[in-house]
């Protein structure tokens, strides 16, 4: 098992929930909204694979699927990152849904988007910046300490030895 400094753990645990906590909510905001679709952001795509998202946003049924896995997607990787469940699945999933985000967003310059952004960006945005915090938690994986993985492992390694 990882041996970490109090400090080194909380602050890997703090990353943990705070970047659980943005997908959790980002996930839930667009869960409760029957009129969310990630249509507009398909369509606003630019860079090397913006057609690609152009075509998954003019097909309805594929868009229905996409809104379905992104919706939840985002809701059971914060869930997961926020107990400690499967986080390391969870960190692989946001590392893939982040990836296609900056994507399909790419910031170089003279790039615009229909959307304004909170800030000037190149190449490096938040999601790529939230991307690398889930590679970090990946390679830490702090829930085996401090989570349902660390619980769930105890009680297979018990059942284990008794049989």
């Amino acid at each position: 098992m990882h041996k970490y400094s109090k400090s080194q753990m909380f602050w890997l645990v703090a990353l943990r929930m705070l970047v659980g906590w943005h997908c959790l909510y980002e996930g839930l905001v667009k869960i409760l909204n029957p009129k969310w679709t990630s249509m507009g952001y398909l369509l606003d795509a630019q860079g090397w694979f913006a057609s690609w998202f152009h075509l998954m946003a003019n097909n309805k049924n594929l868009l229905s699927v996409i809104d379905f896995m992104n919706e939840w997607g985002l809701f059971l990787i914060g869930l997961g990152l926020i107990v400690g469940c499967f986080s390391r699945l969870a960190c692989v999933g946001g590392i893939a849904l982040l990836g296609l985000y900056w994507l399909s967003h790419p910031h170089y310059i003279g790039v615009e988007y229909m959307l304004p952004f909170e800030g000037s960006y190149l190449f490096v945005d938040k999601n790529l910046v939230e991307l690398g915090a889930l590679a970090v938690l990946y390679v830490f994986p702090t829930s085996k300490i401090f989570g349902l993985d660390g619980f769930i492992l105890k009680l297979l390694n018990k059942k284990n030895n008794k049989n």
